[in-house]
């Protein structure tokens, strides 16, 4: 559509607001933030409002001598969409310019006033100036006296932004300077949010595209080269900027790269149409240094300018508007002047607008200053005009509100009010944390005088109330303090031992020297009882039993070492003694089941294997770990596993002797200890009756269970196996025994350590393939139909081992099923095959569907869809080209969330395929809710389908079952011409296997795809 282009380009433009919002909210301070705000989308309304009755009259219409329009007043009643499409254009661009005024008057002129300027601006100024030098270019025959000149300005240099900086001049010469912003050397205080003003910029970078590209009004081959020269200039603008002021002040003042980017974007706007990338390049440098030395004028001249307006806008774009004449193409100007007349008409347009422009501002804007005065009081200033202006507080001024109320009240117990996660929060936080603290000071203040008038009173209390018995002796021995405690504690009343001596009444007579030494020694000797530690010594009571007794002693010093004193304080630890000997028979105990536990098992194979071996004995452990365990505790509840672990302690202890040792290792896991004489035979009839015995069914929670085992045994063989190795042995052979479809006892052989290392190191590798290139590969199986036409293919991940040489997936899939390693993998599959048909979508051949295999981990895990999404989008490939293929027995895990999940596939066009089907989870219930398009035979029907009367009624019921449900059906294993025949016979819709072709090369691939071409 003719007017499509014009109609993105003004979303473009009018992005620029926004832009323009961040980069002035940003720059101002907070307390002006909200008022800036305001004023932009104001002054976006004003301006929308009076372009649409007559400000688009004033500027399009029918031209009177090429000064002012004269109809098209209430635009869009009876026009075409083309028109309705130029016009919202135009809007933008009279938004825009009414838009660059409030970033010069920001943070002192009144709101109201501000709007009386926008309305100045957009009903008469703009409009007027824009018939002068834009009037054909709605209708062509319709020429302002400008254009009859030769003046160019092709998307507003001077036209939107000259004008809006004029009237910013104008209105800053009356207003004046902000309180504070010349009255000292030191730095204004500016730019509350930098990141957000540089957000800002970017924005109005890329409104700034619609800008210049939209001015063509039609997507034409000039358009590319406009949205270079934009770029180039802005950015060649920013640069300069920066390296100019740096270069005078020796630091990157960021508001100047912001700016340099904008100036360079004024500047190129002019004349992006007509001038190549190199002269962008230097109009721009040259625009961003008009910035920087305009900047610093109007400063010297004391004219204060927010965001710097006037040189970004006004001087930028004047020198865009003489750059037309300098660089042009003369020949796309189509004016038919010479430079130096064009450069003429440039500066008779520029000169022109600009009287105009900033006459008529000053003159209304000091009318409107005297009837309702522009700028904001004093007092409003300083107090910031989110609060004067739109009563709209902010989080700083209700802290200083807070601490201004504390201050006139005298009242400082209670906090400021906090507000988390913001600057002026932290403040708060901090302030309450100071009034905190000098509350406590003054606290403690007073409760340090307070303590000091009772500490009396406080130690007889201590010493009376304290359930531990305090004792005070002199140098001597002598007892000088002795509280209730320890009159309950010895049986003497403090009468009966004051003065009396310690050692003679309650020390032993084997541990009197031993007390007299330490004592003598001030308790620091390495041989006796120790200062400021837990001394353990049996004590005497009046009745002279003894008792075990804890005591710490501490010590104060006095001007004579024989005036030292000493306290002891006792504990009657009897009770506590009898108590660590029970502990330490819980210690080795399971609490749940009675058995022994892994501390005391290791202890006990420790001790069973240094006996052995002395007496050539035999040790063996047989290691159980209960099958599917974790379903019962999942599906039946912990009670019922609680319940199924005592009974197996139960049974295990009655097929067991009493030398023998059992233990519960952890969780589900049993190990039975059995020392001594013992033969190969014997062990073997052992670990078969633990077998039998668990398979005997156990009614839990209204059903029967088998507690199935897999057992792993494990024998001292008169080497130095210690009792970790043996334990680990016997878990390797556990381990071997699952492997081999559980329910069953292997003994351990050194060629499963090698096995279990080589698995574990299986695992890291396979993690560090995943992030190499080289190591995984795909092949692909082609998929025929009836008429063995390739249809698609099967995606299959190979491994070439950079030791171990070609892996297949049968030996390193299931190890990376055992962790989340299968979803990195499931991902790379993903990946490659995405990338193969990235490759031969760019190399020009047909693409055909290809399938994934993912693991049910990887489907049930939160992040499949979105980077399937992300993968495809990334590669460009449709989802249609992808099929999912899901093993039947994932259904098990969580079929609501498998649902979902392949709800969410199907809606990115991929299909979804059950694989193995009839192996595992057939549940006609549950299948007809599955978004599937596919069910896949499994190979173990296929195989005997023409020679097994059972497989080939499976197969035809299968196939009917698809046809039933309207999916297809995939044929797997297809080896031979006779099962093909049969499948076919049947109805089967797609076949593979190597009857038509083995796994290929993605290089092989080609020559099938080159066919199909």
């Amino acid at each position: 559509m003719e007017f499509a282009w014009l109609l993105m380009s003004s979303m473009l433009v009018f992005l620029m607001q926004a832009g323009f919002l961040c980069l002035e909210s940003g720059k101002i301070r907070s307390k002006n933030s909200i008022n800036v705000a305001a004023k932009n989308i104001s002054d976006f309304i004003v301006a929308a409002i009076l372009f649409w009755i007559f400000g688009f009259a004033l500027m399009f219409g029918d031209s009177f001598n090429g000064l002012i329009g004269t109809s098209s007043f209430y635009f869009g009643a009876n026009n075409s969409p083309y028109q309705i499409s130029f016009f919202i254009f135009q809007m933008m661009f009279c938004g825009t310019a009414a838009t660059i005024l409030s970033g010069a008057v920001a943070e002192r002129m009144s709101f109201r006033g501000y709007i009386f300027s926008t309305v100045v601006l957009t009903s008469i100024i703009y409009p007027v100036s824009g018939h002068w030098a834009w009037s054909s270019f709605y209708n062509n025959n319709n020429l302002g006296w400008l254009q009859q000149v030769g003046f160019i300005d092709f998307a507003g240099s001077t036209v939107v932004h000259s004008v809006g900086g004029w009237m910013a001049l104008a209105a800053i010469i009356i207003i004046g300077p902000r309180i504070g912003r010349f009255d000292s050397d030191s730095p204004f205080p500016v730019g509350s949010n930098i990141p957000m003003s540089v957000l800002g910029t970017l924005l109005i970078w890329l409104g700034w595209f619609g800008f210049n590209g939209g001015s063509t009004l039609l997507f034409t081959s000039q358009v590319p080269g406009i949205l270079l020269n934009t770029s180039l200039a802005a950015a060649w603008g920013g640069v300069s900027a920066a390296m100019c002021h740096y270069y005078k002040h020796r630091y990157v003042d960021v508001t100047f790269i912001m700016n340099g980017v904008i100036a360079g974007l004024v500047a190129i706007t002019a004349s992006c149409h007509a001038v190549s990338p190199q002269s962008s390049a230097i109009i721009g440098i040259i625009a961003g240094l008009i910035l920087v030395f305009g900047s610093d004028w109007i400063n010297h001249l004391k004219i204060d300018d927010a965001l710097g307006v006037v040189p970004t806008h006004l001087f930028a774009g004047i020198w865009g508007t003489l750059a037309v004449a300098f660089f042009s193409d003369l020949s796309s100007l189509d004016t038919g002047l010479t430079r130096f007349e064009q450069f003429g008409a440039q500066l008779l347009g520029t000169a022109s607008i600009g009287f105009y422009a900033f006459g008529l501002s000053f003159i209304a804007l000091k009318l409107i200053n005297y009837f309702e005065p522009l700028r904001v009081t004093k007092e409003n200033e300083l107090q910031g005009m989110n609060i004067s202006e739109h009563r709209a507080s902010t989080e700083l001024i209700e802290l200083l509100t807070s601490m201004h109320s504390q201050e006139t009240r005298g009242e400082f117990s209670e906090p400021v009010p906090v507000e988390p996660f913001t600057e002026v929060g932290q403040i708060a936080n901090q302030y309450n944390n100071v009034i905190q603290r000098v509350n406590d000071e003054i606290s403690k203040r007073d409760t340090a005088i307070d303590n000091f008038k009772s500490s009396e009173k406080r130690k007889g209390a201590i010493l009376d109330s304290s359930m531990d018995s305090i004792l005070t002796i002199d140098f001597s021995g002598n007892i000088i303090e002795f509280n209730q405690a320890a009159e309950r504690t010895f049986g003497y009343l403090r009468k009966q031992v004051s003065g009396e001596n310690f050692l003679n009444l309650f020390i032993r007579p084997q541990d009197k020297e031993k007390f007299l030494s330490s004592l003598q020694h001030k308790f620091c000797s390495p041989t006796g009882l120790l200062i400021n530690r837990r001394n353990s010594l049996t004590l005497r009571r009046y009745s002279n039993d003894e008792f075990p007794a804890e005591i710490t002693i501490t010590g104060a010093q006095f001007d004579s070492d024989l005036q030292n004193e000493y306290t002891l304080h006792v504990r009657d630890v009897t009770r506590e003694v009898k108590l660590q000997s029970k502990l330490k028979q819980l210690a080795y105990s399971d609490p749940l089941t009675g058995l022994y536990n892994r501390t005391f098992l290791l202890e006990t194979l420790s001790n069973a294997l240094k006996r052995e071996r002395q007496q050539q004995g035999t040790v063996v452990i047989f290691f159980m770990d209960l099958d599917k365990f974790k379903k019962i505790n999942d599906t039946l509840g912990h009670k019922a596993g609680d319940e199924l672990l005592n009974e197996v302690a139960r049974r295990l202890s009655k097929s067991t002797r009493t030398t023998d040792a059992i233990a519960r290792w952890g969780g589900d896991e049993f190990v039975v200890l059995i020392a001594g004489q013992v033969s190969y035979e014997f062990i073997r009839a052992k670990a078969e009756e633990f077998l039998q015995v668990m398979r005997q069914p156990l009614r839990l929670a209204g059903r029967d269970i088998k507690i199935l085992t897999s057992i792993g045994i494990a024998t001292t063989s008169g080497d130095e196996t210690n009792a970790e190795q043996l334990i680990q042995h016997a878990d390797i052979a556990m381990y071997s025994a699952k492997q081999l479809g559980r329910d069953n006892f292997q003994f351990f052989q050194p060629e499963m350590a090698h096995h279990a290392l080589r698995q574990f190191n299986f695992e890291q590798e396979i993690r560090q393939a995943i992030n190499e290139t080289n190591q995984f590969y795909m092949v692909y199986q082609p998929k025929m139909n009836s008429n063995k036409q390739v249809i698609g293919f099967e995606a299959l991940i190979r491994w070439q081992h950079p030791m171990e040489g070609l892996i297949m997936p049968g030996e390193f899939i299931p190890l990376a099923e055992e962790s989340d390693i299968i979803i990195l993998l499931g991902e790379k599959v993903i990946e490659l095959t995405l990338t193969q048909l990235k490759h031969w979508q760019n190399a020009g051949y047909a693409l055909l569907p290809v399938s994934i295999n993912i693991s049910g981990k990887h489907l049930i895990s939160d992040n499949l869809v979105a980077f399937i999404q992300a993968q495809l989008t990334k590669f460009r490939i449709e989802g249609s080209l992808l099929e999912i293929e899901i093993t039947e027995g994932v259904l098990l895990s969580d079929i609501e969330r498998c649902i979902d999940v392949m709800s969410q596939l199907k809606a990115l066009k991929i299909n979804l395929s059950i694989d193995d089907f009839g192996t595992g989870y057939s549940s006609l219930n549950y299948l007809k809710r599955l978004p599937i398009d596919i069910l896949k035979i499994d190979r173990s029907f296929v195989d005997e389908c023409t020679t097994s009367l059972e497989d080939g009624q499976i197969v035809s019921t299968i196939i009917n079952l698809a046809q039933n449900l309207d999916l297809k059906t995939v044929a797997e294993g297809v080896e031979k011409l006779e099962q093909f025949n049969y499948l076919q016979q049947k109805g089967c819709d797609i076949f593979q296997g190597y009857y038509f072709h083995k796994p290929l090369k993605s290089d092989d691939v080609r020559s099938l795809l080159t066919k199909i071409k």
